[in-house]
Order: C-alpha cells, then structure tokens, then sequence
C-alpha cells in the first residue's frame, strides 16, 4: 500500500491566521479547514501532485550564493 503524503510534511503547506480556515497550500493556491491534501483527495479523488518533502533540519544551503 502506497504511503500517503502528509501536508504537515511538505514544503507548500502553511498554517494561516484565519480562524474559519487555518491549514493552507501554496501550490494549490487554496485555504481549508482541514489538511489540503485531504481536500484534494476529496474534490479530485487522486492524491495530491504537488507534494514536496521539506528539506531536512540542520540541512542548511552553506554554498556562498547571497
């Protein structure tokens, strides 16, 4: 069985300061009440596409490009 992407887990996910809708996708463009990708499962019954894993803590980019 395929894991499912959690949003809590990728780089497009963000939390708002609207109370009525407090979970959002940057790729998807949208706010919701509840996880994205659940709203996506939902209104398209596919898994979400755009999922990107954060990168992991400490992995910081020390390459010298400002």
């Amino acid at each position: 069985m395929a894991v499912r992407p959690l949003c809590m887990d990728c780089r497009h996910y963000y939390v708002t300061w609207d109370k009525g809708f407090p979970y959002g996708c940057r790729a998807m463009g949208f706010k919701s009440r509840t996880a994205p990708c659940l709203v996506t499962k939902e209104a398209s019954g596919t898994e979400c596409l755009s999922f990107a894993a954060k990168a992991a803590k400490g992995a910081e980019d020390f390459s010298g490009a400002r």
